[in-house]
């Protein structure tokens, strides 16, 4: 029975750090976790260089998601809504998320009604490009709302 796992290449740990060491290399434990675990013999600073790579591979390959701002006022005239619109648009075709907010200077902040209508209407209007992904809300002298790009098909 012994033979049979020598043959597959099963070792007893003394004999694998004695055979590591015969060739000037490490033992190294590639999975701790498997029954028995898992022990490769090949130097270590190689080992480490291609568990870098790997992770950073696997970085690149790792969506990043990119939050476009649109800041609008309380009191923003339909002309620059419309221009903000515009972008807004552009971006969630893009694949980006919004972040839009209507920040309040001084005592604006009594038109938070007028800042909540303003981004529910930007939420309405932009519905076919995306999604909203939080409702307005005020946050200190900031109301915020996130709408997120409707996926690809």
């Amino acid at each position: 029975m012994v033979g049979d796992n020598v043959e597959m290449g099963v070792f007893p740990i003394a004999k694998a750090i004695s055979m590591a060491e015969e060739q000037g290399l490490d033992l190294v434990e590639i999975s701790p976790n498997a029954d028995p675990p898992v022990c490769k013999v090949i130097d270590y600073k190689k080992f480490l260089y291609e568990q870098k790579k790997r992770e950073k591979v696997m970085k690149s390959k790792a969506t990043k998601v990119i939050v476009k701002e649109i800041r609008f006022g309380p009191n923003t005239d339909d002309h620059d809504y419309d221009f903000k619109k515009k972008h807004a648009e552009k971006f969630l075709k893009d694949g980006a998320k919004l972040k839009a907010y209507v920040f309040f200077k001084g005592r604006s902040i009594v038109y938070k009604d007028k800042g909540e209508i303003l981004l529910l209407k930007l939420a309405q209007e932009l519905e076919e490009f995306g999604k909203v992904e939080q409702m307005p809300r005020l946050e200190g002298k900031r109301m915020t709302m996130f709408i997120a790009p409707k996926s690809k098909k």
